[in-house]
């Protein structure tokens, strides 16, 4: 009932931001079309710069990144991981916890490719013109699609927002995979083995106990560059990520309580009238707030 819970505040939420995606999806369609056209293109296409001597992270085979290309390879990585971390956690304790669950999204999203490849072959057959395109209606557009659920607030059954989640990445995934594998050319097989060990390096650090938000963030940034450099589609390193991330919490739940309750215990009593919290009060507070943040994955 907990990620019940957790789910539908989080879904709320997220009710501000796709209303936000929306209005800036309409915008941008507004403005592209408009007098102002060339200056929303011209933002596009500038070129973006994060540079530590001749380094630059924002780069590519040596090109620097337009912000286009930093939008879809670098901010929707993010996008993927927080998702990727949503469909774990229901895949460890949630409404995908069970083989019987968790296969029917995997179907769905296959018949969700497979389906609209067969009608672009049929409208357009291998070796025709536009034959090489079967790649382009694979793909179900995860952040509308998120989108609008989340606009549709409690009269969407929270199974089906999760159903959506999973369906939609496995869907975009398989997506990606087949531009990486059919229509990549020129990929560094060597970037991909350094990004293989350090998911390696992650996965056994987080099983020793590791759970340094930063750590786990900047090793992620690394990953990431790899993955750009080596020609492979860079949100994939997001999902991937999100898997290796440890799910269990730095702090025992049992150990938790009995904190909580040895500082309420030592709770120092407030004056009578006062509404001004003393320095030991808030100093046991902050103790309160540390243990939770620490109980929580």
């Amino acid at each position: 009932m907990t990620i019940l819970r957790t789910m539908r505040n989080f879904s709320s939420m997220n009710i501000t931001a796709s209303i936000l995606l929306f209005l800036a999806a309409i915008s941008a369609a507004v403005i592209a079309n408009s007098s102002v056209a060339p200056v929303y293109q011209a933002f596009l296409s500038h070129e973006l710069h994060l540079q530590i001597g001749s380094f630059n992270l924002l780069s590519h085979g040596g090109e620097n990144l337009r912000m286009i290309e930093f939008i879809n390879d670098g901010l929707m990585t993010i996008f993927f991981l927080l998702v990727g971390l949503e469909i774990k956690r229901e895949l460890l304790v949630g409404e995908l916890s069970s083989f019987r669950k968790a296969v029917l999204p995997f179907i769905a999203a296959c018949g969700g490719m497979l389906v609209p490849i067969i009608i672009y072959m049929l409208i357009c057959p291998p070796g025709s013109v536009g034959g090489q395109g079967l790649a382009i209606p694979m793909a179900t557009d995860i952040a509308f699609s998120l989108g609008v659920l989340s606009l549709l607030g409690n009269r969407v059954p929270l199974s089906l927002k999760i159903f959506l989640t999973a369906f939609a990445v496995v869907d975009d995934i398989g997506g990606i995979l087949v531009i990486a594998i059919f229509y990549s050319s020129h990929v560094s097989y060597g970037y991909l083995l350094v990004a293989a060990l350090l998911y390696v390096l992650l996965y056994f650090i987080g099983k020793w106990g590791a759970t340094n938000k930063i750590f786990f963030l900047v090793i992620g940034v690394v990953i990431w560059y790899l993955f750009l450099q080596s020609g492979i589609h860079s949100t994939i390193s997001g999902v991937i990520l999100a898997f290796v991330i440890p799910a269990k919490p730095r702090l025992n739940v049992g150990k938790y309580i009995e904190d909580i309750r040895r500082i309420i215990a030592g709770f120092p009593t407030m004056e009578s009238g006062s509404i001004v919290l003393t320095n030991e009060q808030i100093a046991r507070l902050k103790e309160v707030e540390s243990a939770s943040d620490r109980v929580i994955s």
